[in-house]
């Protein structure tokens, strides 16, 4: 029974690792890398001219010998010159920059969340997955956003525009739920990412339709009755000046 249970199992991992690499979804599905015609180590890729003079300045905060420890920042500037993603040449490249081999590259972008290895949108949706925004709806917000688009989690629309994706806490709890949005339109020099806070199924779509016009709809909360972090309808505490403290000269106390 055992014997024929790991069998079966055997049978669907080895099916799974023959489907396409974007069509995975499973957790491991982006610790490996499989060579494809647009992502293998023996397409060229380098910085552009402008940023590698942002190269220079990223790497003139390290000292000299210590290189690597610009690993994030440089795969960061990477990702926004490659669309969004990195491909295993843009990888490799930044492991030459600062001279290490490029497994140490490697497990730096496999670990952290922010680097994609798969091609993205140039509109990536990410929606907090975390607990507080999940208690104020944040599956409904991806459900939304799944829907409008027509695709799956991670999937790229037919046009290139839009890509959905996950992230688990942004930070922002008081404000759920909430969605951030890095924008790769227009390169590294325009990439910016942006925080939508205390947003509905209605608010998402009408964001996405403003992006897909070309606007830059207003970021922060989406909640007109708040300012910022504040209560709805303004403070109900602190509402004076603090007062000071009654001996500020602690030895004399």
């Amino acid at each position: 029974m055992l014997r024929r249970l790991a069998a079966q199992r055997f049978i669907e991992l080895r099916q799974a690792f023959r489907q396409p690499q974007a069509s995975r979804s499973f957790s491991t599905a982006l610790n490996y890398h499989l060579d494809s015609p647009d992502n293998n180590p023996d397409l060229p890729w380098e910085f552009s001219a402008k940023n590698k003079e942002k190269v220079k300045e990223i790497l003139s905060h390290y000292p000299s010998n210590y290189k690597q420890s610009a690993v994030i920042p440089l795969l960061d500037l990477a990702q926004q010159q490659h669309g969004g993603w990195l491909s295993v040449s843009a990888m490799n490249h930044v492991a030459k920059v600062i001279e290490v081999p490029p497994i140490r590259v490697y497990e730096v972008a496999t670990f952290y969340s922010m680097f994609n290895r798969t091609k993205v949108g140039k509109y990536h949706l990410l929606v907090c997955g975390t607990t507080p925004c999940m208690i104020r709806g944040s599956r409904e917000i991806e459900s939304a956003l799944l829907s409008h688009l027509g695709v799956k989690r991670n999937e790229v629309t037919k046009d290139g525009l839009f890509s959905v994706g996950e992230m688990e806490c942004m930070g922002s709890c008081v404000n759920a739920p909430m969605i951030t949005v890095a924008d790769y339109s227009n390169g590294s020099e325009g990439y910016t990412y942006n925080y939508y806070e205390d947003i509905t199924p209605k608010r998402v779509v009408e964001i996405v339709e403003a992006l897909r016009r070309g606007e830059k709809p207003p970021r922060g909360t989406q909640n007109a009755a708040r300012i910022n972090s504040g209560p709805e309808g303004g403070n109900t505490t602190l509402l004076g000046e603090p007062k000071p403290p009654p001996c500020r000269d602690l030895d004399a106390c």
